[in-house]
């Protein structure tokens, strides 16, 4: 697939703390292509500084009253009127993409792929006893094939995405759900190991069922 454009989605409620970190991690990454990148950030529900953050940075901002990520996802991409040859990406507010994050799916798009699913890793576990980083290393998967969905590393062909109808507006699982939908229109998948993104181990969740949700099930185990 050729890409001539990519557009990348935030969602963030609430995120004044660590968006500014996720956006900066954002631009090297799309410093490192040869493509044009646009960010929109999907401020939803926010009620702290967030809007002020990213007022100063030179992104797009959708302001939505969801307090749904898989609505806001849904809103920011909606936003933007539709190219030939765009590569669509989404992350998360509370995570920063390596340097290598775009170039890494437009790589994988050259080669076919319709369709980048990356792993996460984590750095600061220090909101958690020693017993739920030991569990959630010996069970995450981060081999090739792993077979994880991570809003917050995900990449795709913006035809495929409007061909399955897009994120459904679903206060969890929206990755996972769109990802099915993908794979049972036959999408050509990669399970990128190669650009793992750094996300927050925060023990207040943003998300229902989110992924501080998973680390409490690991820690009452």
């Amino acid at each position: 697939m050729r890409v001539e454009h990519i557009t990348v989605v935030v969602p963030a409620h609430d995120e004044e703390a660590l968006l500014p970190k996720c956006l900066e991690g954002l631009r090297t990454a799309a410093r490192a292509v040869s493509v044009p990148v646009t960010t929109v950030v999907v401020l939803d529900g926010c009620t702290d500084g967030s809007e002020a953050v990213v007022r100063r940075e030179d992104v797009d901002v959708v302001v939505l009253g969801a307090r749904n990520v898989g609505a806001a996802r849904r809103a920011g991409f909606e936003s933007v009127a539709p190219r030939p040859h765009e590569w669509f990406a989404t992350t998360d507010a509370d995570s920063r993409v390596p340097a290598h994050w775009l170039s890494s799916h437009l790589q994988h798009a050259s080669r076919g792929a319709q369709l980048v699913a990356g792993t996460v890793a984590v750095t600061d576990w220090s909101g958690w006893p020693d017993h739920v980083r030991s569990r959630y290393g010996s069970a995450y998967r981060s081999g090739a094939a792993h077979g994880h969905v991570h809003g917050a590393s995900l990449g795709f062909s913006a035809d495929l995405y409007r061909e399955v109808g897009g994120f459904a507006a679903l206060p969890a699982h929206e990755d996972v759900d769109l990802v099915q939908r993908m794979i049972e229109r036959g999408a050509n998948v990669v399970w990128s190991i190669d650009s793992p993104v750094e996300t927050s181990a925060r023990v207040e969740a943003r998300a229902p069922q989110g992924f501080a949700t998973y680390l409490e099930g690991l820690q009452d185990r």
